[in-house]
């Protein structure tokens, strides 16, 4: 059973991610990070980020290489009152192909947010990837800082 301080937490989470339809997904490859703007969804338990791009791109690349990865979602407006009331979010997970198992319901998840993505999720030159999280970093007034983890973060980040 979660604490009521976990319970605020997830609620903040839940309502941030379920705001924005764009977040920026961090790879890396040979020491060097890349950063790419994405579409994504969510499981309403705050376990997985589902995300879909091309085979040929620059970060499935990387990720085949490294599969740690971050997320940033934010509800920025780019004026002065973000400085009081802009809230981001880091997701810090690990890349993992879905399992076939599980495919239809991501998807589901997926084409609910994205409906207009439905030809490019269902081309073969597409892969369709689950970022298990090991914790959540939701940030606000660029200083008050809460974190949530999932599960056992060492069985997800090894």
């Amino acid at each position: 059973m979660m604490s009521a301080t976990e319970q605020e937490i997830t609620k903040k989470i839940q309502g941030l991610l379920a705001s924005q339809r764009l977040a920026v997904l961090s790879t890396q490859r040979d020491g060097q990070p890349y950063s790419s703007l994405m579409a994504f969804a969510f499981t309403t338990d705050l376990a997985s980020i589902v995300v879909a791009t091309g085979k040929s791109t620059r970060k499935h690349q990387n990720l085949l290489q490294e599969s740690r990865v971050s997320l940033l979602v934010d509800n920025r407006t780019n004026s002065e009152s973000d400085f009081h009331s802009a809230e981001a979010l880091t997701v810090i997970g690990k890349a993992q192909m879905i399992e076939e198992a599980e495919r239809l319901g991501l998807e589901q998840i997926y084409l609910q947010r994205h409906p207009f993505l439905q030809e490019f999720l269902a081309s073969p030159s597409t892969a369709f990837l689950k970022i298990a999280v090991s914790r959540y970093l939701l940030v606000s007034r660029f200083q008050d800082v809460m974190e949530y983890k999932i599960g056992n973060i060492n069985d997800l980040l090894l």
